[in-house]
């Protein structure tokens, strides 16, 4: 091997992809493409890291970056609560035994069903960031307790979410006292530094902005129970990112010095932090062809059924690709355009990326740090089926020890009741485990479900 191919095998070689996701590893897996690889012991280290990381910090995962059930099986097995976007998700943590009491309800515009069926099915904590928001809650979960998102500065993320999100500093104080004149508990906090962010300030100008907040309420009488950290905590692609020791780090500084008082819950709503680097996509080449001087590979994923985050990018973001082939780090490399199987020439992924000149059709495409919204985002387009997860490892990989935070005492909630048969079930997942059996010993059974119907509403912003 020359000393080039040397440096770029070095630059390449996926080596902090999880030992179960290496190249060799993948080539064993004989599963119909496209399929995700998820290693669910790199899931379940990444929450113990997590915890150990912000003391005190209570898990709320977003579920909406990965649903898939063993995920979700995973996680609560090792104690962490859930946050909703949705009833669908809901119910779907219904459907493997979690306690909605146990849950965030964090999308700040809900419908009114939406709100009533989950007060009903136990969930008693929803986020707010307008007055229209606070009397709907008054009328559909009277008495509920209500957190307000707060819009701070998200410019160094790489997905901004305050556009459609969050209530002015200024205008925050007035709504939460509001919310006690409607019958609300003023029950917290909240905030989202964008997904993916990049730069540690954020969190602490995010958290002085709470802080600010929670002093003003003080005057007013209002002392609250939860600071909810959010979402943005990042995962590794291509480009690196503060390592979660440095997150954690200024975050811990803040809370010591930016808050009047340290709130009973201290929350936080990690999401792809925990599952992006648990997965690779893998993907097989349908055709190789050279269009007007430019190198186009055609495979079986695209961005309609598993990889849309590479279309809201202004660059398109980049993930960390590899292949199957044994001269992967052998041969020199060139540039490719690697555009999805539909009829759309929109649905291309990546553009000049470095692949083996010698990859061919049949070839395995591996793109990395691909379990967050993937499965999600996936559609039928074109008639494509959506990736199938394939589960490849599990959680008894993992040395660490984790315990649940409890909750504080929830305020007094009807019986639950099964939500609506308007509301989604989960995806089918293809399995070799079946964590959430042994959540349903653990956590209290939910109630019978009808049927599900038409899917439910969008998800409230990345994590």
């Amino acid at each position: 091997m020359t000393a080039a191919l040397a440096d770029q095998a070095r630059l390449d070689l996926p080596g902090h992809w999880p030992a179960a996701l290496g190249p060799r590893a993948l080539a064993e897996l004989d599963a119909q493409t496209p399929f995700l690889a998820v290693d669910l012991s790199t899931v379940a280290d990444r929450y113990a890291a997590f915890t150990a990381a912000i003391p005190g910090i209570s898990p709320f995962y977003a579920m909406k970056c990965n649903a898939a059930q063993d995920v979700l099986g995973t996680l609560a097995a090792l104690g962490s609560s859930f946050e909703v976007a949705s009833i669908g998700e809901l119910r779907m943590l219904q459907e493997i035994g979690v306690d909605p009491a146990e849950v965030l309800y964090s999308n700040p515009v809900k419908a009114p069903h939406a709100i009533a069926a989950a007060r009903a099915a136990g969930l008693w904590r929803f986020s707010f960031d307008s007055e229209g928001e606070l009397h709907k809650l008054a009328q559909h979960a009277p008495g509920a307790a209500v957190y307000i998102r707060l819009r701070v500065d998200d410019s160094t993320s790489l997905f901004p979410l305050s556009r459609k999100f969050g209530a002015e500093a200024h205008e925050a104080r007035a709504l939460m006292l509001l919310a006690r004149e409607l019958g609300l508990e003023p029950y917290g906090v909240t905030f989202h530094v964008g997904s993916q962010c990049a730069t540690t300030s954020a969190w602490r100008q995010a958290i002085a902005a709470a802080g600010a907040l929670m002093a003003a309420l003080l005057e007013d009488g209002v002392h609250l129970r939860m600071l909810d950290l959010g979402g943005g905590f990042p995962s590794r692609y291509v480009e690196r990112v503060p390592p979660l020791d440095q997150i954690a780090g200024t975050i811990n500084a803040a809370l010591e010095e930016l808050l009047p008082y340290r709130p009973a819950l201290l929350a936080a709503e990690p999401g792809r932090h925990l599952v992006a680097e648990s997965a690779v996509m893998v993907t097989t080449v349908l055709g190789r062809e050279v269009r007007a001087g430019e190198n186009w590979l055609y495979v079986d994923v695209g961005a309609y059924n598993g990889m849309m985050e590479t279309q809201q990018t202004v660059q398109q973001w980049r993930f960390p690709l590899w292949t199957s082939r044994t001269d992967h780090a052998l041969v020199p490399h060139v540039p490719f355009t690697v555009t999805g199987p539909s009829c759309d020439s929109s649905d291309t992924m990546f553009y000049g990326v470095n692949l083996p000149a010698t990859i061919e059709v049949g070839d395995r495409l591996y793109i990395g740090s691909a379990g967050a919204y993937t499965l999600s985002y996936a559609s039928h387009f074109n008639g494509f089926a959506p990736p199938e997860p394939v589960f490849v490892g599990g959680p008894a990989g993992t040395n660490a020890t984790v315990q649940r935070i409890p909750s504080q005492p929830h305020v007094p909630s009807s019986p639950a009741v099964p939500l609506p048969a308007d509301t989604p079930s989960h995806p089918g997942t293809a399995s070799l485990a079946a964590p959430a059996s042994r959540v349903a010993t653990v956590l209290p059974p939910a109630p019978p479900l009808r049927a599900a119907g038409p899917p439910g509403e969008a998800r409230a912003g990345r994590r």
